[in-house]
């Protein structure tokens, strides 16, 4: 495993993180996700990342579970605040200084810690002074119950007030949490050039497209049992906008290029995204231990730049590159 500085901080973190999004106290049974935390763990997996949304709330505390008896410097445990949990009233949602503050006790409580490495506004609240927002993150840094702060698909205008407002309060706004993949690229245009000014990094999910980039899926062919597009608790719906003929098409001819550089397609799509310098990890999610060894193997790997070319060159116009993409993810429509 390698690592990498999050942002212009002196953190480091894994150049794979593992994620418990869709899977923890959901798709997979307590006892398979603690054998994929620890499977992360040999495989020198430090960052963990997951949301208090997720599962509502039962992630956190199977990760909490997961990492009892982990000694807690080694680890770096990422979560984030937004998304309507517990009976989700009125004040269960947002960016409030009220919800932030009490969501921050229940993440530290559920996953058994008394500090939060990275904390990250899961979405830009549009019905909340963001200088209200900034302000309870920079309470809770000075309490120490926070060590940095970071956001969530946020766009570049976002960051750069964010960052303003972080840098008047005597706190870094270190990481933006967006989705990247081959397939999947409206940050480079945008979100990219103006974090690389702000010293933010980014900690990217879907990194394989919802497994899409594994090469499993195929033009007509049956859907592979147990599979994620089989999922009718979200999986599903989150991957059908790769699930088109001519997208499985050309992911399949990305199987040579993966075979020359001995690598497996999961590991080329890992490794893709890690080539662009501004992404600090990926977001890795598994059901399987087997998985989670699979994708930490692209740790470290670097791609040719001939290689990157034929990628490309496959993939040609069914790559959505649009920033205005940036806010399908807002979770008034999918929690992420």
């Amino acid at each position: 495993m390698e690592y990498r500085h999050l942002g212009r901080s002196g953190l480091k973190i894994s150049e794979i993180t593992y994620g418990n999004w869709l899977t923890h106290g959901s798709q997979v049974e307590n006892e398979a996700a603690v054998a994929c935390v620890h499977a992360a763990l040999d495989a020198g997996i430090s960052t963990f990342d997951t949301a208090d949304v997720y599962a509502n709330t039962a992630a956190e505390t199977v990760l909490g579970e997961a990492l009892k008896g982990q000694r807690r410097e080694s680890l770096e445990i990422l979560t984030k605040v937004f998304g309507p949990i517990g009976p989700k009233g009125h004040n269960d949602t947002g960016l409030s200084r009220k919800h932030v503050l009490e969501a921050c006790e229940g993440s530290l409580r559920r996953l058994g810690t008394d500090h939060i490495d990275l904390y990250q506004a899961h979405r830009y609240d549009y019905a909340t002074p963001l200088e209200e927002t900034m302000q309870a993150f920079a309470d809770l840094v000075r309490q120490g119950k926070v060590l940095y702060v970071g956001v969530s698909e946020w766009t570049s205008e976002q960051l750069r007030a964010g960052a303003e407002l972080a840098k008047d309060l005597g706190v870094s706004l270190v990481s933006n949490q967006p989705q990247y993949s081959m397939l999947w690229r409206v940050i480079e245009e945008e979100v990219v050039p103006t974090s690389k000014e702000l010293g933010i990094s980014q900690v990217v999910w879907s990194p394989i497209a919802q497994g899409v980039l594994t090469g499993k899926y195929t033009p007509g062919g049956d859907l592979p049992a147990g599979s994620r597009a089989t999922d009718d608790k979200g999986g599903a719906s989150m991957i059908q906008r790769w699930m088109r003929d001519d997208v499985l098409s050309r992911v399949q001819e990305l199987k040579p290029i993966a075979a020359d550089l001995d690598l497996s397609m999961a590991q080329l799509a890992v490794a893709w995204v890690l080539q662009n310098e501004n992404v600090a990890t990926a977001i890795i999610g598994a059901s399987r231990p087997e998985q989670v060894h699979d994708n930490a193997a692209a740790a470290g790997v670097r791609i040719p730049a001939d290689a990157l070319e034929r990628i490309d060159a496959v993939l040609g116009d069914v790559v959505e590159r649009d920033p205005a993409k940036t806010h399908e993810s807002s979770p008034k429509q999918r929690e992420v």
